[in-house]
């Protein structure tokens, strides 16, 4: 990571990634045929009404087709390229099968050009191949995890993210999530050895305002500072606590602080065999 001299006062603090170490190709422009347009919302849905606020502008980014399925298995492909991805904060391989089929997959830590990977039950256990829950041993990371099998991987795709197979019970897998929650999974459930690639994302500083007008973030105003009208913690003369015990958000549901928010009726209840631990990293008390 590289962080910069404070030469003006936008770069004092800022820092970033340095690509050009930990990309094999630093060109822009990805494989055309896996790749379409993307239009940006501007956080509003197909009314046209705005439903994720401090959303808008930015760069205008071409959508890279990343493989999260994964049926094309017992056929080895080799790392082409390590490539960056707009749309993502972790970076993207490109894979060429034996028979020639070209995909973007999602790269782990440590995977480096000319590396062969495999999607199989007999794979070894081996930094972005691919297996059954079942086949990998306790204590593997893994990441693009499935919770349902054919579904597709959902599960730790964030950059530095990774799962812990944790122990295996009856058709059922135990995953500690990157949440630090203990999950049941279904053992004939699919993920990748491994963990994200691009793990130095989360101690990027900005520096300036500049830098996330381009990717798509708009000022976010405090709740304190608005009219009682528009947020439950506005509102009163000058500067007035929120007047809630607990934090809320627009819409006046609780937030922060580590509280609880999953509904205690998800149909998916039943798979958690420990909730995840609030602290500091979760924005809990210590």
């Amino acid at each position: 990571m590289k962080h910069y001299k404070p030469t003006s006062a936008g770069r004092r603090d800022g820092s970033v990634i340095e690509y050009k170490k930990k990309l094999t190709s630093t060109d822009s422009n990805p494989l055309k045929a896996l790749t379409k347009g993307k239009r940006s919302t501007g956080g509003r849905n197909n009314l046209g009404r705005t439903t994720n606020l401090y959303r808008g502008g930015g760069n205008k980014r071409t959508y890279r087709l990343v493989d999260f399925k994964f049926d094309k298995k017992d056929i080895p492909a080799r790392v082409e390229t390590i490539e960056y991805d707009p749309n993502r904060n972790g970076f993207i391989a490109l894979i060429v099968f034996a028979d020639g089929e070209r995909r973007y997959i999602l790269a782990p830590q440590t995977l480096a050009q000319h590396d062969e990977v495999i999607t199989s039950v007999t794979a070894k256990v081996k930094v972005g191949n691919r297996l059954p829950l079942s086949a990998i041993p306790i204590g593997t990371f893994i990441y693009n995890l499935e919770l349902k099998p054919g579904a597709g991987a959902k599960i730790g795709r964030a950059a530095g993210n990774y799962a812990e197979v944790v122990a295996h019970d009856g058709g059922y897998t135990m995953i500690k999530m990157p949440s630090s929650e203990i999950r049941r999974v279904i053992s004939t459930c699919w993920a990748s050895v491994g963990a994200v690639s691009n793990e130095e994302y989360r101690l990027v500083d900005l520096g300036k305002a500049g830098r996330a007008r381009h990717m798509g973030l708009r000022p976010k105003t405090r709740g304190s500072a608005k009219n009682a009208v528009d947020h439950p913690h506005g509102g009163g003369e000058g500067r007035s606590p929120r007047g809630h015990r607990r934090a809320r958000t627009k819409q006046g549901r609780p937030t922060g602080k580590g509280q609880k928010t999953r509904s205690p009726k998800k149909y998916s209840n039943v798979f958690i065999v420990e909730r995840r631990k609030p602290g500091r990293l979760m924005g809990g008390k210590r």
